[in-house]
């Protein structure tokens, strides 16, 4: 099992964020949160990432304990995330924004890096040509010396994405990747989560956008106020009469 979170608890105050939260994230899949807003969704990834601290409970990461450790040890572990508010470098290119997380990988050190030693070139041109690639694979390579502000508001989805593959993880947390994608862009991103799940990719997503979740995950956990109220395949938490009720309303049915 690659993460297993297990009784994951966060305050504010007196209220519970999340209330002994429970799951499992295999490797190779896409396993999503959903809920309404104020389900606890993002506060679990802030948890997972070492953003917030939990009040009581486990994270462990390929048999790791990450409760306690700082974001940049989590990060490299080889836990990235995307933030439901774009996150991107406007004033930097966007090559240059992939180039980030790129380096996050880099293996030349500071001493090698300062003298600019061989190894370091030849690393600086790895880095940039699997950088290239990224791009390339989602149609942004005739972009990559524009500002990043310059795209498109779905190209910058996508690009936020591709820096967080740069850095080579094992887990990616997507929040709300669709949020403000239009139709044509949803069915694009949907059809790059499923390619980057067939190349072994493991990601945790938070989406509102149930057609999207139900094409793409291949377990959901249901969050409301902070407690599981369900979990299962997307056809068994689509049916569950619990989900109807609490998520969409008592005469709704997930879309």
């Amino acid at each position: 099992m690659l993460l297993e979170v297990k009784g994951l608890t966060k305050f504010f105050g007196g209220v519970a964020a999340v209330k002994d939260v429970g799951f499992k994230v295999s490797k190779g899949s896409i396993f999503a949160l959903i809920g309404p807003n104020g389900a606890g969704k993002t506060t679990i990834f802030n948890l997972i990432t070492g953003a917030l601290p939990p009040d009581s409970g486990t994270i462990r990461f390929e048999g790791r304990q990450l409760v306690g450790l700082k974001p940049y040890q989590i990060a490299a572990a080889g836990i990235t995330r995307t933030f439901q508010n774009l996150q991107l470098f406007s004033g930097m290119t966007v090559l240059e924004n992939v180039l980030t997380g790129a380096y996050l990988k880099g293996r030349t050190g500071f001493v090698k890096s300062l003298f600019c030693l061989p190894s370091k070139n030849r690393e600086d041109k790895r880095i940039k040509e699997e950088a290239l690639a990224l791009l390339e694979e989602i149609g942004l390579e005739e972009a990559a010396g524009l500002p990043a502000a310059a795209l498109p508001f779905g190209q910058q989805r996508l690009l936020e994405i591709a820096r967080a593959l740069a850095s080579g993880p094992r887990l990616v947390l997507l929040d709300e990747p669709a949020a403000g994608l239009n139709s044509t862009e949803t069915r694009s991103l949907a059809a790059y989560l499923k390619k980057l799940r067939e190349k072994g990719l493991t990601m945790l997503l938070i989406e509102h956008d149930m057609e999207t979740v139900m094409e793409v995950a291949d377990r959901v956990l249901v969050l409301n106020f902070g407690h599981v109220i369900a979990e299962g395949t997307p056809q068994e938490v689509q049916a569950d009469p619990e989900v109807i009720k609490a998520y969409l309303g008592e005469d709704d049915q997930v879309a």
